[in-house]
């Protein structure tokens, strides 16, 4: 029974197994890219992370950590917030370490089975006989000691340590019910590997991190037994050469190098059996690819080990190193002459290809050698191997002696891909048409005979032949013989089709058929056609298998990556080298084959998964090299523009005859000509790479091209914005406005390339303009929006970032996360209502003590011309978060004001008592000096809060202003038709109340949420109706505003010439209109009952004031924060849209009279 078979327990079990543990692999790579920062960073003492992440030292007193947190209100809140961002990737990571325990228990209880007998007639013996099982076992170690080493490399100790405490903390639950999570603790507890220059390996590493879970050690020595003296892949025969063993022994040296470790005794002390394992396995190689290109240097990770070290020392000879540098460098140079004959244009045939596969195979075979040991010998070292000073001599040595270039040997790589796809291709297509030829070919054949045999036989006349009976009779079975030619028997076939060459050469010598030349060339064609028949026969398969096998680059995965300078260089030089280079990526893709494999024959559902990741990395890497075009064509747009704007002149409509001249610029229009060429030579370039299957993902060229302007425009706006809008908080005038505009001419510069760019390069320039701006904008504004929420959007959650093109995250350079918060707090420094004053009607700001205008309406416009419309709605939605954030603080404030200060009961109690009921007045008007003295203290916090959302409420205000005029403008037809959509949905919903048999959109429906963003998006929206927050109901709210505007209203002026009120004193801090929205908007969060309160509280105030005034002689005017109330009223019905009625109704209207007259002189 095969091994494999489906109804072969034992072999799916092993199968299954192995299949999990790449499975697992790629897993842990994947997770490594999204390990929280707050695990990895260096948390010191002082930082608020340290009191709720801890290592392993936590379970030594997790009793103590716990109550540190559980009695701190403010690090608990923190610890929850932490919770609800990070548990989902908690989860996941503790499922990934979860599964390397669970691999390594199952594996040995797979072992323990197979010692029992629960596989009948199977052994540990028997398994290790078959060819399939044997290197399944060994695959099952193996895999599990990568796993480790991996884990390792790309999760350092102490954030496992942290990750695993804090999934332990956050999901006790589920830790408590899945008892093995000590054994997993105890798996992946740090092991001291650190990947910091200067570090060195950890001692006894990583044997005792190996020996954490044992393993059965009988299974471990016949593993051992096995990669020593078998081949266990079978390669050799695709590597004749002896000297070529170490590299077709390769894979299972790598094998053998972590299986090893589960025997660190051999190690140690059997020098035999290390020096037998480093003369067949390591004779002429030190550094070797262990899993998906991780490279280990033999020199510094055996240096512990005794038996290992001196074993490996006759390698490290100075004079084999010597020897083995110049051998490879000597066949590099021998065999590129080779490779570029082949490659010219017309050499390839198949006539060619199937005489001389053996030479080609040969000098492939030796390119791929050479190559792989340049590569891996020449590399440069990692952070830990860059200390061993003997692997830094060695390295040295081998880059000295071999004289590396690096260009050489990407150019040797180039060209041995393009020959291997080109010879692949060709068989491929051989294969599938060998049939057909060799039917051809045989038909041809025995055609021909018999048109001799009937030539002979005197029934077809040809010139000067005589009747033959006996050539008849030979030629008619001749074609018999040829009809039996059977292809399935390839070698008896060949046999017998040289046999029948042979005889139609001696029938043409013994019998004087040279005479005759029409008899001549028949048989001249039929040796032709038979010796065609030889070449069809020789189109094997196992051709292609061994080109796959010398072909593998899966050793460069990673090493590659220092070859992308030279890539890209040679392509700013000859954008055709791409086609080079798309057979190099393909031989790259080769690489998935080895974790792939298993997981396609075990039929795992994790071949999607395994395979997009993989599959995914190599497309990003092809994108990496080839951005190297879309960065290159962008620096020739520079120049462009650059010639554009400043140097050639815009003709005019009207030319004069003389000035023709001057206006043709012929110089300049012929560099922008050139440079326009450049920049279509590239997009050719790319172009010509074909649509190319990357392991599971294709690559369109054209998609390629276009993510690739979209990335470099990414990049080069990200930046743009990124260091155009930093600003000086001290500079005496602000460098707001002056900063846009210098922004918007770079914007201005990238629009008008990408216009001029667009049908040179066959894209959609405004289409990927309007995307990747809004993108970059939304992506900003999101994270700027995480410092108010408290579940965070982290990066790999965003919806507006992504991995293809993805937007940079620059580092901080003040408070802010990125451009869009700096430019929200410039603009609010510079409004700010304790400096300045806003005029309603000039709809500007102006300097308390200079009386100069800081900005004006014209700010909304010139933001729009800098961070485009985009820009804007991304500023409205960041002020809207930032009100958001403020009123929740505010009715905090308020919450606990009025549940427990002291002062505050007692100012109610006496307030309560003087002015209620609301409809009559107090007895004595001293009763509000009292209580505005009393709640002074408690104000001011509530004051800076009101300020500040009225000042961004005002901010909303002209941005929906703005966007409203452009939208207008700009897209008439889509602000026409939102209007009308609006109107009439708020008709449908008015009716629904009215007769609520009537349809109403449900919660489910997506139309009001997504009509309310377009709506906003044309500023079709009033930021002072505007609802921001949910609050529960205050009814001392009315009371506490009352008394807060009261306190507040003493301070204000009424100044006729700019019709608004003012502060009275600098020092006051305190502007009419920002105060007004914000009492507003706050009044707005609540049900309107309160509002009404208020108006009745206000409107009492006033009539008090005014009745005094009235009856105190000595007062002739109308008092002054009557007046000020009064204003106060006005502007609050005029931002809040409120009918007069409803203060009319409150305010008699002789006082409105004594107000007008006051207002008028």
């Amino acid at each position: 029974m095969d091994f494999l078979a489906e109804n072969n327990a034992c072999g799916q079990t092993l199968l299954r197994l192995v299949s999990r543990g790449n499975a697992i692999i790629a897993e842990i790579l994947r997770l490594s890219e999204f390990v929280p920062p707050a695990f990895r960073m260096d948390i010191k003492q002082q930082d608020k992370h340290a009191d709720i992440i801890f290592d392993f030292s936590y379970f030594n007193n997790a009793a103590y950590y716990d109550h540190k947190i559980e009695t701190n209100i403010d690090i608990q809140d923190f610890d929850d917030e932490f919770r609800e961002n990070h548990i989902d990737i908690l989860n996941r990571f503790y499922s990934a370490f979860e599964g390397i325990h669970k691999y390594i228990t199952d594996l040995n209880r797979f072992l323990e089975e197979l010692e029992e007998g629960v596989y009948i007639q199977q052994t540990l013996e028997s398994v290790l006989l078959n060819g399939d099982g044997k290197q399944l076992l060994c695959e099952a170690l193996y895999l599990y000691g990568v796993i480790l080493l991996v884990v390792d490399l790309k999760v350092e100790g102490i954030v496992r340590e942290r990750m695993l405490v804090s999934y332990h903390r956050y999901s006790a639950q589920n830790a408590s019910f899945n008892s093995n999570i000590d054994d997993v603790c105890k798996l992946m507890r740090s092991t001291g590997l650190s990947q910091l220059p200067g570090a060195k390996l950890p001692a006894n590493y990583p044997v005792s991190y190996f020996q954490r879970v044992p393993v059965n050690e009988e299974y471990v020595d016949m593993l051992i037994g096995r990669l020593r003296s078998d081949d266990v892949y079978n390669q050799i025969a695709a590597y004749p050469l002896p000297e070529h063993r170490s590299t077709a022994l390769a894979t299972q040296a790598g094998m053998l190098y972590i299986i090893l470790f589960f025997s660190p005794g051999i190690l140690h002390s059997e020098p035999a059996k290390m020096r037998e394992i480093v003369d067949k396995h390591f004779p002429d190689n030190w550094v070797i690819s262990v899993y998906m290109g991780i490279t280990i240097n033999l020199v510094d990770s055996w240096q512990q080990f005794k038996a290992a070290s001196t074993a490996l020392n006759n390698t490290l000879d100075v004079n084999n190193v010597r020897e083995q540098s110049i051998k490879h460098a000597k066949k590099l140079v021998q065999v590129q002459p080779k490779l570029v004959q082949a490659l010219k244009e017309g050499v390839l045939q198949d006539v060619y290809v199937l005489d001389n596969i053996s030479k080609l195979m040969a000098f492939i075979r030796e390119a791929n050698v050479s190559i792989r040991w340049l590569m891996l010998h020449t590399q440069v070292l990692s952070t830990v191997v860059e200390a061993n000073k003997r692997c830094k001599l060695i390295r040295e040595q081998v880059t000295q002696e071999s004289k590396a270039n690096p260009l050489q040997l990407l150019q040797v790589l180039m060209d041995v891909a393009k020959l291997e796809l080109k010879l692949r291709e060709m068989f491929r297509k051989m294969l599938d048409e060998k049939e057909k030829k060799w039917e051809s070919c045989k038909k041809e054949c025995r055609e021909r005979m018999q048109e001799l045999a009937d030539v002979f036989s005197g029934t077809k006349p040809l010139t000067r032949v005589q009747k033959n009976d006996k050539l008849q009779t030979w030629f008619s079975s001749m074609s018999a013989q040829m009809d039996s030619l059977n292809h399935d028997d390839s070698t008896s076939a060949g046999r017998k089709i040289v046999q029948l060459m042979q005889a139609l050469e001696e029938v043409q010598e013994f019998h004087q058929l040279d005479s005759n030349l029409q008899v001549k060339q028949f048989l001249a064609d039929t040796r032709q056609y038979l010796h065609q028949m030889i070449r069809t026969i020789n189109i094997k398969e196992e051709v292609l298998i061994n080109l796959q096998i010398v072909s593998d680059l899966s050793y460069a995965w990673q090493i590659i990556d220092s070859y992308t300078f030279y890539m890209q260089e040679g392509v700013k030089k000859n954008a055709n080298l791409v086609i080079k280079l798309r057979a190099t990526f393909l031989k790259l893709a080769s690489a998935l084959d080895l974790p792939l494999m298993r997981i396609s024959q075990a039929k795992s559902p994790d071949l999607i998964s395994v395979s997009q990741y993989y599959s995914g990395e190599l497309v990003s890497y092809v994108r990496k090299v080839l951005q190297i075009i879309p960065e290159t064509m962008f620096s020739l747009l520079d120049q462009i523009i650059k010639l554009q704007t400043s140097k050639i002149r815009e003709v005019p409509t009207r030319l004069d005859k003389d000035k023709m001249k001057e206006y043709a610029q012929l110089d300049e229009r012929y560099k922008v000509a050139e440079l326009t060429y450049a920049i279509s030579v590239f997009t050719e370039g790319i172009l010509m790479m074909k649509t190319t299957l990357m392991g599971i993902i294709k690559v369109d060229p054209k998609q390629l091209l276009e993510d690739g302007i979209r990335k470099e425009l990414v990049k080069q706006v990200a930046y743009a914005l990124h260091k155009g809008l930093i600003f000086n908080p001290k500079a005496k005038t602000s460098e707001l406005m002056p900063r846009l505009r210098e922004l918007g001419a770079k914007m201005d510069g990238f629009r008008r390339s990408f216009e001029y760019i667009q049908d040179y390069v066959d894209i959609y320039g405004l289409k990927i303009w309007q995307e990747e701006l809004s993108r970059i904008v939304n992506y900003n504004v999101e994270q700027e929006c995480n410092s108010f929420l408290r579940t965070k959007v982290l990066d790999f959650q965003s919806i507006y970032q992504s991995k293809t093109i993805p937007i940079p995250r620059f580092p901080p350079v003040d408070s802010s996360v990125n451009f869009i918060g700096r430019l929200a707090q410039e603009i609010l420094r510079i409004t700010d209502p304790r400096s300045t004053v806003y005029i309603d009607q000039m709809s500007a700001w102006y300097d308390y003590k200079t009386k100069e205008e800081v900005v004006n309406s014209r700010l909304a416009h010139q933001l729009q011309q800098s961070v485009d419309v985009m820009g804007l709605t991304g500023l409205d939605r960041l002020f809207s978060f930032m009100i958001v954030q403020q009123l929740q603080e505010l009715v905090k404030y308020l919450e606990r004001v009025v549940a427990r200060e002291k002062v505050w009961l007692e100012v109610k109690s006496v307030a309560e008592s003087a002015l209620m009921p609301i409809d009559r007045l107090p007895a004595d008007q001293k009763v509000y000096q009292q209580i505005s003295q009393a709640g002074a203290k408690l104000w001011p916090p509530f004051v800076n809060s009101i300020l500040k959302i009225g000042q961004m409420q005002l901010l909303r205000k002209q941005i929906a202003h703005e966007l409203a005029t452009s939208s207008k403008f700009d897209s008439k037809f889509l602000a026409s038709a939102l209007s009308n959509m609006n109107v009439s949905l708020l008709n449908d919903i008015e009716k629904h109340y009215k007769e609520p048999s009537l349809p109403y959109p449900s919660e489910e429906n997506p139309l009001m949420y997504e009509l309310t963003s377009y709506l906003e998006s044309i500023g079709l929206s009033n930021p002072f109706d505007k609802i921001y927050i949910t609050t529960k109901n205050i009814p001392s709210l009315p009371l506490a505003i009352f008394m807060l505007v009261i306190t507040q209203l003493p301070k204000l002026q009424y100044i006729k010439s700019v019709g608004t009120m003012m502060s009275k004193r600098m020092t006051d801090g305190l502007d009419g209109a920002p105060f007004v929205i914000g009492c507003l908007t706050v009044l707005k969060q609540f049900n309107s009952t309160l509002t009404d309160t208020f108006f009745q509280l206000l409107a009492q105030y006033i009539k008090t004031l005014s009745l005094e005034g009235s009856a105190n002689q000595k007062m002739q005017d109308f008092p002054a924060d009557a007046v000020c109330g009064m204003l106060f009223l006005e502007e609050f019905i005029y931002h809040g849209r409120i009918r007069r009625k409803v203060i009319e109704a409150h305010i008699p209207t002789f006082i409105f009279d004594q107000y007008r007259e006051v207002l008028a002189r």
